[in-house]
C-alpha cells in the first residue's frame, strides 16, 4: 500500500478543495492518504475531512510517505524538497500556481495519477546545493538549495561589494546589487530574470549571475559543480548583507564573512510521467503565461 502525503496551504479554500479532490482521486487505489495534523480542525471547518485521511506530525509525514505530492506552485516544491530529499522521497508536483516550472500536472490531468499505481512514471533527480556561512574560519550555518543561494543588501537597492573565488583561486570582484548562484534547476528562477543562462537540469553546473553590475565586465559565469565556490563580503560601507537561500531562508552575512557553495550529496526527486523534453515544457509554460 502507497503512503501518500498531500501538501498545500490548506487554508485556501480553493487549495484544500484542490488537495481533497486529488484525494478522492487517490483513493480508488490501493493507498493511504496523510495531511500533516495541524490542518485537521482547518478541513473540519471546511467541511472537507473525511475517515480516509490519516492525520500526523509534520516531520512524520515526510518519514512516512512514499510520495508527497505537493499542491501549488514552485515556492511550494522548494519548501518540501528540503524535508523530502533528506530522506530521498521522490516529489510530484500538481500546478496551482502560475508558472510551475517543476510541477508535473494541471488539476484536469489527474487520471495519470494512476501511473503512481502501475509503474508507468519515472523519476528526475535535480541537484542541490550545500550553502555554508563561514566567519573567522568557523562554519557558522548551512543549508540546501534547490534553487539558489542570493546575496544582497536585503530590502534596501544599494550597490554592494563582492569576492568571488573558485577552489581557492580568485576569480572576480563584482560591484552590483547583488550575486545569484543558482543550480541549473534555479536558472529559469531569479537568475534568468538577472540575466542568467538557462540551463537543461541535466548539465552538471552552479550558475554565477551578478545582479545590475555596475560594470560591463561583469557577466554571468558557468562552473563545474565539483567546484567549491567561495563569495566573501568585502563590503566597506554596509554594516552586513544577507544571503538568502531559496527565498525562504536568510542569514545576516557580516564583512570578511564568506559564503562557500558547494554540490549537495541531497538530491530532490521529481516525479514524471510526460515526456516531453526541458525546454519544450519551459517554452509551453513561457506561452501559456499571462502577465
Amino acid at each position: 500500500m502507497l503512503k501518500i502525503a498531500l501538501i498545500t496551504n490548506f487554508n485556501i479554500p480553493d487549495k484544500a478543495g484542490a488537495a481533497c479532490a486529488v484525494a478522492g482521486r487517490l483513493l480508488r487505489e490501493d493507498c493511504e492518504i496523510l495531511i500533516p495534523a495541524f490542518n485537521r480542525e482547518k478541513l473540519v471547518r471546511m467541511r472537507r475531512h473525511r475517515s480516509d485521511f490519516r492525520y500526523l506530525p509534520l516531520e512524520s509525514v515526510y518519514a512516512e510517505a512514499n510520495v508527497i505530492i505537493v499542491l501549488g506552485g514552485d515556492g511550494s516544491i522548494l519548501e518540501a524538497a528540503r524535508r523530502a530529499a533528506q530522506r530521498g522521497t521522490p516529489i510530484l508536483g500538481i500546478n496551482l500556481g502560475r508558472l510551475g516550472y517543476m510541477t508535473e500536472l494541471e488539476m484536469n490531468e489527474l487520471e495519470l495519477l494512476r501511473g503512481l499505481f502501475n509503474g508507468h512514471y519515472r523519476l528526475e533527480r535535480r541537484s542541490m546545493l550545500r550553502v555554508e556561512l563561514h566567519a573567522g574560519g568557523e562554519l557558522k550555518s548551512f543549508c540546501y538549495a534547490l534553487n539558489d543561494a542570493v546575496i544582497s543588501n536585503g530590502s534596501v537597492s544599494r550597490i554592494i561589494d563582492l569576492e568571488l573565488s573558485e577552489n581557492g583561486h580568485p576569480v572576480a570582484s563584482y560591484r552590483a546589487d547583488g550575486l545569484i548562484v543558482a543550480t541549473p534547476t534555479g536558472s529559469t528562477a531569479y537568475s534568468m530574470s538577472a540575466g542568467g543562462a538557462i540551463v537543461d537540469p541535466a548539465v552538471p553546473c552552479f550558475c554565477v549571475t551578478p545582479i545590475c553590475p555596475h560594470s560591463f565586465a561583469a557577466r554571468p559565469l558557468i562552473f563545474s559543480d565539483r567546484s567549491s565556490l567561495e563569495i566573501r563580503n568585502i563590503c566597506a560601507r554596509e554594516k552586513m548583507l544577507y544571503l538568502t537561500v531559496d527565498g525562504r531562508m536568510n542569514f545576516e552575512l557580516y564583512r570578511n564573512q564568506t559564503v562557500r557553495i558547494t554540490k549537495s550529496a541531497l538530491e530532490t526527486s521529481l516525479v514524471r510521467f510526460k515526456e516531453n523534453g526541458f525546454y519544450g515544457k519551459l517554452c509551453q509554460k513561457l506561452r501559456d503565461t499571462h502577465f
